[in-house]
């Protein structure tokens, strides 16, 4: 009888390695393992060769860096999230898409269920496990670090890699980073280790090393850079007046903020499941992206249609980073910002330099801002007169007036009170 088959959510590390082989030993199954390259780089080199020689019946490794930007930064952008007032949801908004491309190379292999190596502390599991059941929640899901038997079997990385020996797997594990890194073409995030510190010092210089997508901004060229995102509809559609894809976009603002410095952040996040962790993150061209995207909007965007979808962006961001890509209200929200978009179109021009993103101008064939009616000088389109704000002034003070006056009664009241007592 064919053996039943479980596809492995595989990176190649110490985790998914180990996790590999003790499924295929523990469920006698045949182990899919699947790597989605979402702009990894050459953490990918190799991979194929190693998760075979490891156990596993078959890879597969898909390209789905233009999916990613085009389908989940794109839009995710578009609704200017930014979790806790830092994060750009580098790895929160790749979860969904990994998930989603593992339930279907389940149903395409009829594998039984699906696997994950992320620990039972983290967000990982949840939006993994969330994105299956909005999919496919016929799908059984295996979390090892969530068994018991596991976990009693490898309280440590001593036991993985005690583990690993023993049964050929290749696997490189150091002292030299004590630290995890999850790379994808919108960010790196550290975590764990020295950095679970929150006094440690990232950006010290005997840590320099750590760093791999930017450089660090005192060392960033002393020259200035200018660059230009032109717009259509809240997407960067092209560089300094060269049409792109929105992958080429991203390469190119990753290069771009690497040089100088730029999309550094260095929090402490408060997790889905309760606790609060340290991070540290390095998205050089999602930093560019945001800002000029939010410079975009200053000028295109109707006030009252960005205060509303500003209403909401705790709402998304919070949707995003605790998995929720795939519910309901996520994309009744994304429908919302999708429709706020339709005007964001035009050039934004910022300066890269040490670090930061300055703001160096800004125009729109459909711009709202209008120099004539909001100089300081005579207006001569007489589209506004100034004697009209008495009037406006006069109607918004009037509940001010209101409840101070009866706030001033109750105190008289109150004093005459006292008074009789006395």
């Amino acid at each position: 009888m064919a053996k039943e088959k479980i596809v492995l959510a595989y990176s190649g590390g110490l985790d998914t390695s180990v996790i590999l082989k003790w499924l295929k030993e523990t469920y006698d199954a045949d182990i899919i393992a699947f790597t989605a390259d979402i702009g990894q780089k050459d953490e990918l080199d190799g991979l194929e060769a190693k998760a075979l020689k490891t156990g596993a019946s078959k890879v597969y490794i898909d390209d789905l860096r233009e999916e990613f930007a085009k389908d989940f930064i794109y839009p995710m952008f578009q609704s200017g999230a930014l979790y806790e007032g830092q994060y750009l949801l580098g790895t929160s908004i790749a979860r969904p898409l990994i998930a989603k491309r593992m339930v279907e190379i389940a149903r395409a292999e009829g594998a039984i269920g699906i696997a994950h190596g992320a620990t039972g502390k983290g967000n990982d599991q949840v939006r993994f496990e969330l994105t299956a059941a909005a999919l496919a929640p016929e799908l059984g899901v295996i979390a090892p670090w969530r068994l018991d038997e596991f976990r009693e079997e490898f309280p440590g990385r001593a036991e993985m890699i005690a583990y690993a020996e023993k049964h050929g797997i290749p696997v490189t594990a150091s002292a030299a980073k004590p630290y995890s890194t999850d790379r994808n073409l919108l960010h790196i995030s550290f975590e764990s280790g020295m950095l679970e510190d929150p006094w440690f010092d990232p950006s010290a210089d005997s840590n320099k090393d750590m760093f791999v997508l930017t450089v660090a901004p005192e060392d960033a060229p002393d020259q200035g850079e200018y660059v230009e995102l032109d717009f259509e509809q809240g997407n960067c559609v092209g560089l300094n007046g060269v049409p792109m894809t929105p992958l080429q976009v991203m390469d190119e603002l990753n290069d771009l903020g690497g040089k100088h410095g730029v999309g550094r952040v260095d929090m402490v996040e408060n997790r889905f499941v309760g606790m609060k962790s340290r991070g540290v993150y390095e998205t050089p061209g999602g930093t560019i992206l945001f800002t000029a995207h939010r410079k975009m909007e200053s000028l295109t965007m109707d006030r009252e249609v960005m205060h509303l979808r500003d209403s909401l962006l705790t709402k998304y961001s919070t949707l995003v980073y605790n998995g929720f890509w795939f519910a309901p209200e996520r994309l009744a929200i994304q429908a919302l910002v999708t429709e706020s978009q339709k005007n964001v179109t035009g050039t934004v021009r910022v300066k890269l330099y040490k670090g930061n993103v300055i703001g160096a101008g800004v125009k729109s064939p459909v711009s709202l801002y209008n120099p004539d009616i909001a100089t300081m000088e005579a207006d001569p389109t007489k589209a506004y007169n100034q004697g009209d704000a008495t009037g406006f002034i006069r109607l918004n003070a009037l509940r001010l007036k209101v409840a101070s006056g009866v706030e001033q009664n109750a105190k008289r009241e109150l004093t005459a009170v006292e008074a009789g007592r006395r």
